[in-house]
């Protein structure tokens, strides 16, 4: 396997990555990193989170920017103010040795505009930003993008899923110096095929991570026949059986979130609910419980999910089976981050059993049947 230095990445990105415990590439790193590089571009890249997308797009937009030009250069679109924030966080800490600083600022919804607009008037090279937020700042002229040569659209399906198509557009049209559009996502809906066809080049490259790859191979996939009124029942046994384990529980519907999030509370168990009805506010107050370890157990709808990056998380439970199967690859991709092993376990009526089958044949895994103890 080559090493970062191999790729092409500066000696003082290096220091700072494997500081951070980021030492061997991963394959889309590997695949990534050494491309854009090299040329201008326009780049599709597929792969499931939990991969290492931010340092695969992140390292080489950092060797873009030119630190003496006060300019945006670097756009990042992404759905959600958590990952955002995370995006922030990390190119920050790629940066510790950079001898000229490279200035980010993530701005999101949600929050208050004015201060996002007061840290705007300091030199800002890369804006990591969700679309809705960062059209309100081009509107109110607290940002301007005709310097950016780089965009880039992190998890660009869940933005979409989001109902962010129409921003997405809007933005993709106002960047008159932009070279390099590179897209990532983990499943390719025609409305992400749209995109590519509307605002990337023709030849834009393709990287794919086996299609059959996309949902980690450090996950272990299981699942558990029961009746409906069982279920409750099951997964006090199961989170009792390991006190110390920790994870999120995946409902379809927010009244099942909510109502469930009541009935383990009641058990005692340390948890909470983070469903699309949540303001910001409530719900960076449980992110925050969450990360910190004062919940042990978060429940949450798919669409709130997105963004959520703990580490150490064990498992993922499918309370209810999700309709889709880029949901399963997103809400397994919860777990087992960053090479370590994980659980998703799906508890399911028999007459679900066929939608497991479905799983395997489409994502390329197979799940092991387990029995009541």
């Amino acid at each position: 396997m080559q090493s970062f230095d191999q790729l092409g990445v500066k000696k003082h990105f290096v220091k700072a990555i494997n500081e951070m415990n980021i030492v061997t590439p991963t394959n889309i790193q590997a695949e990534v990193i050494p491309l854009l590089l090299q040329n201008n571009t326009d780049l599709i890249g597929q792969a499931q989170t939990g991969t290492g997308k931010t340092a695969a797009y992140g390292l080489p937009l950092l060797h873009r920017i030119q630190p003496k030009k006060k300019d945006v250069q670097g756009l990042i679109l992404c759905p959600t103010r958590e990952l955002g924030q995370q995006i922030a966080k990390q190119l920050f800490k790629f940066t510790k040795y950079c001898d000229q600083k490279i200035f980010t600022e993530a701005v999101f919804g949600g929050a208050q505009i004015d201060p996002q607009i007061n840290a705007l008037r300091r030199t800002t090279h890369i804006i990591v930003a969700t679309p809705g937020r960062l059209i309100d700042l081009v509107k109110r002229k607290a940002v301007d993008l005709r310097k950016v040569e780089t965009v880039i659209l992190d998890e660009a399906d869940e933005m979409l899923s989001m109902g962010f198509k129409k921003e997405l557009d809007v933005i993709l049209k106002m960047l008159p110096s932009v070279q390099n559009k590179w897209l990532f996502s983990a499943t390719m809906p025609d409305g992400i095929r749209k995109i590519v066809k509307n605002h990337l080049d023709k030849k834009a490259v393709k990287i794919e991570i086996n299609k059959k790859q996309q949902v980690n191979r450090n996950i272990n996939h299981q699942f558990l026949v029961c009746e409906e009124s069982e279920k409750l029942h099951i997964l006090i046994q199961m989170l009792n059986s390991d006190p110390k384990a920790r994870g999120v529980i995946f409902c379809k519907t927010k009244a099942a979130a909510q109502t469930l999030a009541k009935q383990l509370i009641a058990k005692n168990f340390a948890t909470d609910a983070i469903q699309g009805d949540l303001k910001q506010v409530e719900r960076d107050k449980v992110m925050r419980a969450f990360k910190n370890e004062s919940l042990r157990v978060l429940i949450a709808t798919d669409l709130a999910a997105r963004g959520i990056d703990i580490a150490d998380l064990s498992f993922v439970v499918h309370y209810q089976l999700p309709d889709k199967d880029e949901y399963y690859t997103h809400r397994s991709g919860r777990t087992a981050r960053a090479g370590n092993r994980g659980t998703s376990l799906a508890l399911v009526t028999p007459k679900e059993i066929k939608q497991i089958r479905w799983f395997e044949k489409t994502l390329g895994i197979s799940f092991k049947q387990i029995r009541r103890k």
